[in-house]
């Protein structure tokens, strides 16, 4: 391994793709590790290679993202996964963040920010803003399930999540060693039955917006 992040992309639309593969290619922290155009492509591709993160658009054509983050769950395979799309369904948002994609990038910013937004997702950063899961959870009238019993440092690293912090951020902030933060994050993980800390940020904002009304 060279230390790069090596990158899975998947559009159907070769003029993006083709443009989106060029200027990864010229990141020199970056690899591109292939690209796919549909569904079925990478499904047949990327299960064989060592991925960091899938780049993935969510109109494939006929499917949609959802069909691909469904069939690799149910096969088992888990990979960091940030959407790049023009735009998508509120509620088929929030169902690609309850089947864990770690952010959601519209592809109406500007490549640096893709860039920094790769960069943040393979450090473990879930790239998902609180006011967006807010709009989403607003505009479906979402229901949350009753929250579970949990205590003032779970609270409080919820908090923390809903900011964006890394584990090592939080140890921090809490003057914990980071050990404590992971054990505390598994009791959530275990408490809210999620199992991805984009899954579990999207909780934390429901049981939020719930608390609210």
């Amino acid at each position: 391994m060279n230390g790069r992040i090596r990158v899975f992309v998947v559009d159907d639309h070769a003029l993006f793709r083709e443009g989106l593969l060029r200027l990864l290619s010229n990141d020199q922290t970056l690899e591109v590790a292939g690209s796919a155009d549909s569904v079925e492509t990478t499904l047949a591709q990327l299960p064989n290679l060592a991925v960091d993160i899938l780049i993935l658009d969510y109109d494939l054509g006929g499917k949609t993202a959802l069909d691909l983050m469904r069939t690799l769950g149910e096969r088992g395979v888990t990979v960091r996964t940030l959407v790049v799309t023009a735009g998508l369904p509120n509620r088929d948002a929030l169902e690609l963040i309850r089947l864990g994609v770690s952010g959601i990038f519209h592809k109406k910013h500007p490549p640096e920010e893709l860039h920094r937004g790769i960069i943040e997702v393979a450090a473990g950063k879930v790239l998902i803003k609180q006011s967006y899961l807010q709009e989403l959870l607003e505009s479906t009238n979402h229901s949350s399930k009753p929250a579970p019993q949990y205590g003032e440092r779970d609270q409080t690293i919820l908090r923390y999540l809903l900011e964006g912090c890394q584990n090592k951020e939080i140890a921090a902030k809490l003057r914990l060693s980071e050990s404590a933060v992971k054990a505390s994050l598994q009791g959530l993980f275990a408490k809210t039955g999620v199992r991805t800390r984009s899954q579990l940020v999207r909780f934390a904002l429901e049981q939020m917006h719930s608390g609210a009304e």
